[in-house]
């Protein structure tokens, strides 16, 4: 099992930046991927990117490359998002999730078994 909890969400103006924690426990030896995605009001819930065991194998999707950026810290079992030159289109709650698989859905809602409550992001006009 593992447990998944985000946090550093909240209210920020258009063009400011935001960090987003999500810190693992339980089973963390397992994971091989970690992905983010957000939710806005009456959407669907979409990819916004994933990390890998290796450093090099992080991917984003398109609306948030050259803005977002994931990094971790295997010391404090925690991934981040650093979210800059934030849009209000970004607004929405924003979850984390991970996979013990190995997979090529890293993409996908379906290539995860773990989920984060979700964190809160307003980004305002």
């Amino acid at each position: 099992q593992v447990q998944l909890v985000e946090s550093g969400g909240g209210l920020v103006q258009a063009g400011g930046s935001l960090r987003l924690s999500c810190a693992a426990s339980g089973r963390t030896f397992s994971i091989n991927a970690v992905g983010w995605f957000r939710q806005a009001p009456g959407k669907e819930r979409e990819f916004v990117g994933f990390i890998g065991r290796s450093d090099n194998d992080i991917y984003y999707a398109d609306s948030v490359k050259g803005r977002f950026t994931i990094s971790r810290d295997n010391a404090k079992n925690t991934v981040y998002l650093q979210m800059n030159s934030l849009k209000p289109e970004d607004t929405a709650v924003y979850y984390c999730a991970a996979t013990a698989r190995f997979s090529t859905m890293y993409n996908q809602l379906r290539g995860y078994d773990y989920w984060g409550q979700g964190t809160q992001v307003t980004v305002s006009s």
